[in-house]
């Protein structure tokens, strides 16, 4: 089977019915996407498919054959020199410090990058309700929403850039 991850093509030869999850982290060896639950409930296993937060713990391959799979390692942007530019997502959770244990951080990070997209401009309350699918079993909660509410105000700086220029 052929999936598309972070814009390369890659093939598995797992059963279609197997979870995502597990063709990511065990065969093409992406283990930034965490095991939390195995149910869905938690959020540690969030992928983007075809750019919705998706729980990878619940999905079969088969469901995501031919989409679009971003995972953590994929959020970054190359830059035209080759180097790396965090997501304002990951680079807002590194300068609120964010993790403890970090177990949860990946589906966390992916669940505000693509809420954030979809609601560039939000409120409070549509910060808490967004990411209250999301367990940290740490507590990082208040970390969590100012890290959140930061990326909002950089991504809201980018776009006003971008459309000045």
């Amino acid at each position: 089977m052929k999936l598309t991850v972070n814009g390369e093509v890659r093939t598995v030869k797992d059963n279609a019915e197997k979870p995502l999850l597990w063709a990511l982290r065990d065969e093409l060896e992406l283990t930034g996407t965490k095991f939390g639950c195995g149910v869905g409930i938690c959020g540690a296993c969030t992928v983007h498919v075809d750019g919705l937060a998706t729980r990878s713990c619940i999905t079969p391959l088969a469901a995501v054959e031919g989409k679009e799979i971003r995972t953590i390692e994929g959020l970054a942007e190359t830059d035209a020199d080759g180097s790396q530019a965090l997501h304002p997502v990951q680079q807002a959770f590194i300068d609120k410090q964010v993790p403890q244990c970090g177990w949860c951080m990946s589906g966390q990070i992916m669940t505000a990058a693509t809420f954030l997209e979809q609601n560039p401009t939000p409120s409070s309350e549509e910060i808490v309700a967004a990411m209250g699918q999301n367990y940290c079993r740490c507590g990082c909660y208040v970390r969590i929403f100012r890290a959140v509410e930061k990326a909002a105000q950089e991504l809201t700086v980018q776009q006003f850039v971008e459309s000045a220029t």
